[in-house]
């Protein structure tokens, strides 16, 4: 009989169910492709090491309160517990750490009830001043979270009401505060861990009340962890109550992809978690190894393209903005950078994401109507095939960290039209630093979260000082677009909160200041060892169910 409670479903999340998750009280109470080895037969073996082998670590932290990058979210979920858990089927919130709550009519106001008998893995309690101090210590870090200072928008206080409750104040509506409560970004960490640097606590120098145990971590070379023996808290959506099957998680990096499908069907690996999705002959070859293969739509911002359009960078011109749209064949970008059938980007927001917008009819694929746009800018075409000004050849310089097949064929398609794509790689140490001084002209981006107020981190110019809003968003547009964040968080309506989102949505596309690219799918590839494998709602592991057999 399963002990594991799967979590199969891919569809899109409603407003009404995310909203009525956040505006009523608790009362405590998967992918697609593969059936993760075998993983909804059989009974538990306890003991084994899971090894996964990730792309790479991107952000060299630990501390759940500070990472961004999804890898190490994925591990920290199984490190760090949260207040609440989101269903990854429905959106709905559900208890975790927190066994009831209760928020005021207009959402400045979310009482908590903790449940009794939690332990830090230090010995400490969870009570509620541990909790004030974790939210303290979260909006404390300022521009050093980028998520929390998206996820605690309007942060006022938490007060400690007794001893098991507290009250998180907001100056400001906040209705996606409750999901907030449910990410890793916001996992309570033992009070012992805020009494380090911000800096400390990236090196691994954090404590949490969760399943596993940190044994060491080397930024970006491996992690560490070993079962928590006592555990006995998770939320409600596993069906394993106590301690870990497996006695630990071993973590590495694999920058190659068929290295690492070399490593999972050779076994010296147990999962295979690429950032890009495995390709589909990569997955034949793992299927045909007796893996199995394991898909989930991310909720949060669609693989995306930021512009610089400051100064006379050639982005400036909203012209060539509007032409650079057309030029990007999405369908054929889906399908050569993936696969056939793999779903076409819609918009700002991943398909599942609530309140996404179906924004197709703005991202279509018309080479003529760049061609006469680029006309209208000034920029005619030459000799060489590339459109020039004068003098000036129209080159776009696109930074990244890693090259990919998906970055080479932007390039091709944007020089049908005439724009000369320079493909900047840079190491991850040097990404970030050159993103925040300007020294590009397009660069990547995404994050993942299952409320559209994610997308406010990079954007919301009110909220985030990050580069995407300071070098992509005319000062007329910054001020839209941060009334709108504004007003998707000021409203408890769904009707109203779906409105605010579809307008900006609409906003970022007419505007050239995000060019979606693709929709991001997680697909990972299970040996056949692999069982009770499943998913968070944002597409990180949970691995409370998972069991392993030689």
């Amino acid at each position: 009989m399963s002990t594991s409670r799967r979590r199969r479903s891919t569809r899109r999340l409603t407003a009404a169910a995310v909203l009525a998750s956040a505006t009523l009280a608790a009362c405590g109470g998967g992918g697609s492709g593969g059936d993760g080895g075998g993983t909804d037969t059989g009974t538990p073996v306890p003991g084994g090491t899971l090894k996964i082998a990730f792309w790479s670590s991107l952000q060299s932290c630990f501390d759940p309160n500070q990472v961004y990058v999804i890898e190490t979210r994925s591990i920290n979920r199984n490190f760090a517990d949260s207040l609440t858990d989101q269903d990854p089927e429905t959106g709905k919130i559900v208890p975790w750490l927190a066994k009831s709550w209760k928020v005021n009519p207009d959402a400045t106001e979310y009482t908590f009830v903790l449940r009794d008998g939690v332990t830090f893995s230090d010995g400490t309690p969870l009570d509620a001043n541990a909790v004030k101090t974790a939210y303290d210590g979260v909006h404390e870090l300022g521009a050093k979270s980028p998520l929390g200072l998206s996820l605690l928008a309007g942060y006022e206080s938490t007060t400690v009401v007794d001893p098991h409750t507290v009250t998180v104040k907001l100056s400001t509506p906040n209705a996606a505060f409750l999901q907030a409560t449910s990410t890793t970004t916001l996992a309570i960490l033992s009070p012992q861990t805020y009494k380090e640097t911000p800096e400390d606590r990236c090196t691994g120098k954090v404590v949490g009340s969760g399943l596993f145990e940190l044994d060491s971590y080397t930024a970006g070379k491996e992690i560490k962890l070993h079962r928590r023996d006592g555990y006995a808290w998770p939320s409600e959506l596993v069906e394993n109550t106590g301690a870990a099957h497996v006695d630990g998680i071993e973590v590495s990096y694999i920058a190659e992809d068929s290295v690492r499908v070399g490593s999972l069907t050779s076994k010296a690996i147990d999962i295979a978690w690429p950032r890009l999705p495995i390709s589909s002959a990569d997955q034949e070859v793992v299927k045909a190894a007796g893996g199995t293969i394991e898909t989930r739509s991310l909720p949060g911002i669609s693989g995306l393209l930021f512009p610089n359009i400051t100064g006379d960078r050639p982005l400036s011109d909203p012209l060539v903005r509007q032409a650079l749209n057309k030029a990007i064949d999405r369908g054929s970008y889906a399908s050569t950078v993936f696969w056939e059938g793999y779903p076409v980007v819609q918009g700002p927001y991943d398909a599942t994401t609530p309140y996404a917008a179906n924004l197709s009819a703005k991202l279509g694929h018309d080479p003529d109507g760049a061609a006469k746009l680029l006309d209208e800018a000034g920029w005619k075409p030459g000799s060489d095939g590339y459109r020039h000004s004068g003098d000036r050849k129209l080159t776009l310089t696109y930074l990244t960290p890693a090259a990919s097949a998906g970055d080479q064929l932007l390039q091709d398609q944007l020089k049908k039209v005439g724009i000369d794509l320079q493909i900047k790689v840079v190491t991850q140490a040097q990404a970030i630093p050159q993103a925040t001084a300007g020294d590009y002209d397009l660069t990547p981006g995404y994050l993942t979260r299952g409320d559209p107020s994610v997308l406010g981190a990079m954007l919301d110019s009110a909220a985030a000082p990050h580069y995407a809003s300071r070098y992509g968003e005319e000062p007329r547009t910054a001020t839209k677009i941060s009334e709108l964040f504004a007003r998707g968080l000021t409203t408890a309506d769904p009707q109203e909160r779906g409105a605010a989102y579809e307008e900006l949505q609409t906003l970022l596309i007419d505007e050239g200041v995000v060019f979606p690219l693709y929709d991001r799918l997680q697909v990972v590839g299970l040996s056949d060892t692999v069982h009770g494998f499943a998913w968070t709602s944002e597409g990180f592991l949970r691995a409370n169910d998972l069991w392993l057999t030689s």
